[in-house]
C-alpha cells in the first residue's frame, strides 16, 4: 500500500511540477526563515549562561537622580564588593573587574597595543567559568603582578613557546606581570571579552575607600535559593551607612536631607539579564549589548512567517485538490475505500512537507554565512541538531501534512462517486469566511512589516543626515599621537605642511567613537548642582570640528593663559541658570585637590557628543591641550593622505604602531546595531510579503477554479478581460483594505515605542501609511492579475463544453 501511495504521489508531483514547486517554495522559505530567526534568538538568549553558577551571579549597579541629572551606571565604588560580602546576608562571594583601555604591552622587544586588558580580583575564576588549559588552575591570580592570557593572545605574544613564567611589561611605568595560566578564549556569547586578566592584588586604586567614585564592575555570588529582590531591600541601609558620611564631607549635607529631593542607590542585576535588559549608556558598559525588543520583534516575525507559509501551503494544496474530484470519483467507482483515499492524500502531503523541510535546511546552510555577516554574529548549525529542535520539526511536519492533506483526504473522499464525477461540490460559507480571514491575517502582517521597514529606514536616514552640531566629514583622528611624546609637536607641524590638511587640533576627546570620557561635580558657590562632562581642548578644536560659538569668545593665546576659563554648551548654560547672560559667570569644578573656580568665556551651540538615543547633556570645554591629534582635511582621496601620514609617523621611529579612525565611520558605528537590525527586518519583510503573495496566488487559483464556468458565460455574454479581472480582484482587494485598518494602528503603536528609544527621532507622518498601503496594494494587484488575467483570456468554449 505504501509503495503504491508513494508511486502515485510521485506521478502527481511530475504532473503538476509548476504548482508543486510554487507550493514547496513558500513553505521552505517560511521554515528556513523561522530556523534562522530561531538561531538568532537562541544565541541572544544564551549570553552568559555558559557559566556554571550563572543563575546565582548578580551584578551591582548604581542608579540615581540628583537635581536634574539622571544617573545609570554599571560601575560602582571600589569598596562595594567587600562590603556587600561582609554585610549582606545571602552573598557568599564578590569579585570585581577594572577595565584598562588598550594599554601598551611589551614582551622582549615586541610591543602591542590592541590587547583587551582588565584587573580582576583573585577569586574571579571561582565565580566565572573560564577553563584553564595550561598553568595554575587553582589560584592563578593570588599573587600581585600575575596575569592570565587567553589562547589566542598567548599565540600572539609567545607563538608556540611555553608562556608560563614569562614576563610582560605594561605602560610607561613598566609594571611587570608574570604569566601564570592560559585560558580558553572567552565565548562570543559573553557580555565581556578580555585577552588579559591581571591580579587586582597589586593594583593600588582597588584599595581606595571612596563611596563617591564609581569605577569597578562588581559581581556577587548569591547563596542557592536566595531571592535577589529581598537582598535589594537591604541595600538602602548599607548605602546610607557608607555613603552618608562621605557625602556630608563633600557637599556639606546629611544623607537624610539629601534624599529628600534626590534619589540614589545600589541595585542588583542578574547576570543573564545584562546582555538584553540593560538600560545603561554604552560608555558605562563593558561592551554594547543587545535589546530584548528585537527578540520580541524577530520572534513575532518568525512565528508569523511560519504561520503564513503553512497557511499558504494548505491553501495551494486545497486549490489543486479541487481539480482531483473526478479522480476521486473514478477511484471510488473502481472500488477504492475511503481510508485508502485518505492514506493517499496524506502521503502526498507528507512527502511535499518533508521535501520543503529538507530544502529549508539546505537554504539555512547556504544562507547562514550571509546572515552571520548581516547580523554580526557567529551562529552555528549545532543548535539545530538538538533533539528538541528535531522533535518540534517532526511535530510541525506532521501538523502541516495533516492540515494540508486534510481537505482532499477527508472532504473529497467523502463524496459519492456521481457527485465527484460531476465535480459538484461546494466549500460552504464557513470555509469562505475562513479563507477571507486568512487573507486578512496575511496582509495585516505584510502591511505591518512594510510600514515598520519604512519607519526604520526613515529613522536611519534621519540619524545620518541630522545636524549634529559639528561637521564629521573628512575628519581624521589619530588618538595615539600622544605616544610620540616630545616628538608630537614636530609630527603635528609636519602634517600641517601637507596641503591636504586644513587644520589640526590636539585633544583626546572626540564626539563619536573611542574617546576620553571625563566628568566632574559642579558647584555654584557652595551649592552642588550636578556632574557634568568636560572636554580638554585647544584653541583650534572648535574650528577643526566645525562647531559654532553662539556667545562670547574662543580660547586664544592673545588673551594670555586660558587654563581657568571655560566654554560651555547651551544645555549647560540653561542647566546652570546662565542662559540670559552667561559670559563672566563662575562655577566651581570638584577636583581631588579641592575646588577649582572657572570663568565662562563662551557658549558653543549644542552638539551631539553621545548617541542620539540620549539627550544632549551639559558639557564644559576647558583649555588643556593633551592627547592625540584630530585633522580637518580637504581631500577626497583619504587613503593617499593616510599613507603619507603613516610614512611621517614611521620616520619618528617611536616603536608604536600607527593607528587612525575616520570620524564619519565612528559615527556610523554608533548605530551599527540599529542598521543591522533594520537590514534584517527589511529582508524578512520582503520574504514575508513574497510568501503572503504565494498564499494570495493560491486563493486566486482556488477562486478561479470555482468560477471557471461563470467566467466562460460572462465572456460569451460580452464581458471584457478588464471586467473579469476586476470581478475576480475586488473581493480580495476589499480584504486587503480591511487589513490596513488592523495593521496600521498596531504598527504605529509598536514603531512609536521603538522610536522612543531615541531622544532625537523622526515623526511617523501620514504619507508613510499611504506609501505602505500603495506598496501592499500594488504587490497584491500584480499577484492577483497574474492568475485572473490568464483565466479571463481562456477560451470560453473550453470551460463550457463539459459538465
Amino acid at each position: 500500500m505504501l509503495k503504491n501511495n508513494l508511486k502515485i504521489a510521485w506521478r502527481n508531483i511530475l504532473k503538476n511540477k509548476g504548482v508543486f514547486s510554487l507550493n514547496i517554495l513558500g513553505l521552505c522559505i517560511g521554515i528556513a526563515c523561522s530556523l534562522l530567526i530561531a538561531l538568532f534568538i537562541a544565541d541572544e538568549l544564551s549570553y552568559d549562561r555558559f557559566h556554571k553558577k550563572s543563575d546565582r551571579i548578580a551584578r551591582v549597579v548604581f542608579r540615581a537622580k540628583i537635581n536634574s541629572e539622571v544617573m545609570k551606571e554599571a560601575v560602582v565604588m571600589a569598596p562595594v564588593a567587600q562590603t556587600l560580602k561582609n554585610e549582606l546576608p545571602g552573598v557568599t562571594d564578590a569579585t570585581r573587574i577594572r577595565r584598562i583601555w588598550m594599554p601598551k604591552m611589551t614582551y622582549g622587544n615586541t610591543t602591542f597595543r590592541n590587547s583587551r586588558f582588565a584587573y580582576v580580583d583573585p577569586n574571579f575564576f571561582e565565580i566565572f567559568t573560564l577553563p584553564v588549559i595550561k598553568g595554575n588552575s587553582t589560584n592563578p591570580l593570588d599573587e600581585p603582578g600575575t596575569v592570565v592570557l587567553t589562547r589566542d593572545e598567548t599565540q600572539k605574544y609567545f607563538g608556540d613557546s611555553d608562556p608560563i613564567g614569562k614576563m610582560l611589561v605594561m605602560g610607561e611605568d613598566e609594571e611587570r606581570f608574570r604569566v601564570t595560566a592560559i585560558i580558553e578564549n572567552i565565548p562570543e556569547n559573553s557580555h565581556f571579552h578580555f585577552d588579559m586578566l591581571a591580579s587586582m592584588e597589586g593594583y593600588s586604586y582597588a584599595k581606595n575607600t571612596f563611596w563617591t567614585k564609581s569605577d569597578f564592575f562588581t559581581y556577587l555570588l548569591l547563596r542557592e535559593g536566595t531571592d535577589p529582590e529581598q537582598l535589594e531591600n537591604k541595600l538602602p541601609a548599607i548605602v546610607e551607612k557608607h555613603i552618608g558620611p562621605q557625602l556630608k564631607d563633600e557637599i556639606g549635607m546629611s544623607f537624610a536631607d539629601f534624599i529628600k529631593d534626590n534619589q540614589l542607590g545600589l541595585f542588583l542585576q542578574p547576570l543573564t539579564d545584562i546582555h538584553l535588559n540593560s538600560d545603561f549608556a554604552s560608555t558605562s558598559e563593558l561592551e554594547q549589548g543587545g535589546d530584548i525588543k528585537y527578540i520580541y520583534i524577530f520572534g513575532a516575525i518568525g512565528l508569523f512567517m511560519l504561520l503564513i507559509a503553512c497557511i499558504n501551503f494548505m491553501n495551494l494544496s486545497t486549490a489543486t485538490a479541487a481539480k482531483r474530484t473526478k479522480e476521486v470519483g473514478i477511484r471510488k467507482v473502481l472500488g477504492s475505500e475511503r481510508k485508502q483515499l485518505i492514506s493517499q492524500f496524506l502521503t502526498e502531503s507528507f512527502i511535499a512537507t518533508l521535501i520543503a523541510t529538507a530544502v529549508a535546511f539546505l537554504i539555512v546552510i547556504l544562507a547562514l554565512p550571509f546572515f552571520n555577516g548581516l547580523s554580526g554574529k557567529e551562529l552555528h548549525l549545532s543548535f539545530l541538531l538538538q533533539f528538541r529542535i528535531w522533535a518540534v520539526l517532526f511535530i510541525m511536519v506532521a501538523f502541516i501534512s495533516l492540515a494540508a492533506g486534510g481537505y482532499p483526504a477527508f472532504f473529497l473522499s467523502s463524496f459519492k462517486p456521481v457527485t465527484a464525477l460531476k465535480s459538484k461540490f461546494f466549500t460552504g460559507k464557513g470555509t469562505k469566511g475562513l479563507r477571507s480571514g486568512l487573507v486578512v491575517f496575511q496582509f495585516v502582517i505584510s502591511a505591518g512589516l512594510i510600514f515598520a521597514t519604512l519607519v526604520v529606514g526613515r529613522q536611519m536616514s534621519y540619524i545620518q543626515n541630522k545636524n549634529i552640531g559639528y561637521d564629521r566629514d573628512q575628519i581624521l583622528v589619530l588618538r595615539d599621537a600622544y605616544l610620540l611624546g616630545n616628538n608630537k609637536t614636530a609630527f603635528k607641524n609636519e602634517i600641517l605642511r601637507d596641503p591636504r590638511v586644513k587644520n589640526v587640533t590636539t585633544s583626546a576627546y572626540v564626539p563619536a567613537g573611542p574617546t576620553n570620557n571625563s566628568m566632574s561635580g559642579i558647584f555654584l558657590g557652595d551649592q552642588y548642582q550636578r556632574r557634568m562632562y568636560y572636554y580638554n581642548i585647544d584653541e583650534e578644536y572648535l574650528s577643526v570640528m566645525g562647531m559654532e560659538l553662539v556667545a562670547g569668545r574662543n580660547f586664544s593665546k592673545a588673551f594670555g593663559a586660558d587654563s581657568l576659563n571655560v566654554i560651555i554648551n547651551e544645555t549647560a548654560a540653561e542647566t546652570l541658570g546662565f542662559k540670559d547672560d552667561p559670559i563672566g559667570k563662575t562655577l566651581t569644578r570638584d577636583t581631588d585637590n579641592g575646588g577649582e573656580e572657572l570663568t565662562v568665556i563662551g557658549v558653543v551651540r549644542d552638539f551631539h557628543f553621545k548617541s542620539l538615543h540620549q539627550p544632549i547633556a551639559p558639557l564644559i570645554l576647558r583649555y588643556n591641550p593633551d592627547g592625540g591629534l584630530i585633522l580637518r582635511t580637504n581631500v577626497a582621496d583619504m587613503s593617499g593622505l593616510i599613507e603619507s601620514i603613516q610614512k611621517s609617523w614611521n620616520r619618528f621611529d617611536s616603536g608604536e604602531p600607527f593607528a587612525y579612525t575616520i570620524l564619519d565611520d565612528s559615527y556610523k558605528e554608533t548605530y551599527r546595531t540599529e542598521q543591522k537590525m533594520g537590514g534584517i527586518l527589511c529582508i524578512f519583510a520582503v520574504l514575508t510579503i513574497f510568501v503572503a503573495c504565494l498564499g494570495l496566488f493560491g486563493l486566486v487559483t482556488f477562486t478561479t477554479e470555482q468560477r471557471l464556468k461563470e467566467i466562460g458565460i460572462r465572456k460569451v455574454l460580452g464581458s471584457t478581460v478588464p471586467q473579469i479581472v476586476a470581478l475576480l480582484s475586488k473581493d480580495f482587494l476589499r480584504l486587503i483594505l480591511l487589513s490596513f485598518i488592523i495593521a496600521f494602528p498596531i504598527g504605529y503603536y509598536f514603531m512609536d515605542r521603538w522610536l522612543r528609544d531615541f531622544s532625537y527621532r523622526t515623526d511617523i507622518q501620514w504619507w508613510i501609511f499611504v506609501l505602505a498601503a500603495l506598496i501592499t496594494v500594488f504587490i497584491a494587484v500584480v499577484t492577483i492579475s497574474f492568475k485572473s488575467v490568464k483565466a479571463a483570456l481562456e477560451n470560453p468554449v473550453k470551460s463550457l463544453k463539459t459538465e
